[in-house]
């Protein structure tokens, strides 16, 4: 856990935003390497990447804040922006990059379907990337095992240290148990969901086959890694499953849905 990438005096860089930018920066060169192959400008790409990554920051925020509201409520108004000290929820991201996509290429006139094949390595990709930022920031932690891969985080380090500290299962001056690292998890299998993508991609049927299969794989992988998460409070479980796993459902079914309505329709690459 090293949470701070550089100082310079009282300016900071956190490794959480450097990852951020990473991710950026690697699904835009990525998603305009496949625009190509669709006769589609990159600068529409890189326009469109950018109001994606707005939108997708302010949904993850708007869902973290609105579901840890407990945390904000005694905080400053500021500390609702601070999201170098982590806390963004994926699927709000998820929504905020989806309404901005949706009303770019309405604006532009572009096809939704070649759109969202494009970019869907390109999103798997960059998650990789958001999970190493929220390793080294200490956040979406696991739960504690005894496996030969277990991570422990410092003593006085913010997540898994604080809340077995609480817990009073660790002491002052002791590094927290050996837990899950869920974000390594999280980070191979959007790794390996980006390869599968690229490689779809390059092989589709019909427009649309691949961002389909990303909603269908996000959903399942991410529902896999939520069963070792061990950040969430009692009461964001609910019946046995997380919030999380809870809107994997809809997410899984519409890909489910798309992939057979498409494939049924036949709608070929133009």
């Amino acid at each position: 856990m090293h949470p701070i990438a550089f100082q310079f005096g009282s300016f900071t860089i956190h490794w959480y935003g450097v990852m951020i930018a990473l991710a950026f920066l690697a699904g835009l060169w990525t998603a305009m390497r496949r625009a190509r192959r669709e006769n589609i400008a990159g600068d529409k790409i890189a326009d469109l990447v950018f109001w994606i990554m707005i939108a997708g920051m302010i949904g993850a925020r708007t869902a973290y804040v609105t579901t840890y509201w407990s945390e904000f409520a005694n905080q400053p108004i500021s500390e609702i922006f601070m999201i170098q000290h982590g806390g963004l929820v994926y699927y709000g991201s998820l929504i905020g990059a989806a309404i901005a996509l949706f009303t770019y290429v309405r604006w532009k006139r572009l096809p939704f379907l070649k759109i969202g094949d494009i970019l869907a390595p390109s999103i798997a990709l960059g998650n990789a990337f958001g999970r190493i930022g929220c390793l080294l920031n200490g956040c979406c932690y696991g739960r504690v095992c005894h496996l030969p891969w277990a991570i422990r985080f410092p003593s006085q380090s913010e997540g898994a240290w604080m809340q077995q500290f609480h817990q009073g299962l660790v002491g002052r001056n002791e590094p927290s148990l050996p837990v899950h690292p869920t974000e390594i998890y999280d980070a191979l299998l959007n790794f390996a969901l980006y390869l599968g993508l690229a490689w779809l991609f390059r092989h589709k049927k019909f427009d649309g086959q691949v961002f389909a299969t990303y909603l269908i794989g996000y959903a399942v992988f991410r529902s896999l890694v939520e069963l070792f998460r061990g950040d969430y409070p009692p009461d964001h479980i609910h019946n046995g499953l997380t919030s999380a796993q809870l809107v994997s459902i809809p997410i899984f079914v519409t890909g489910l849905f798309l992939a057979v309505i498409l494939s049924r329709r036949g709608i070929k690459r133009a």
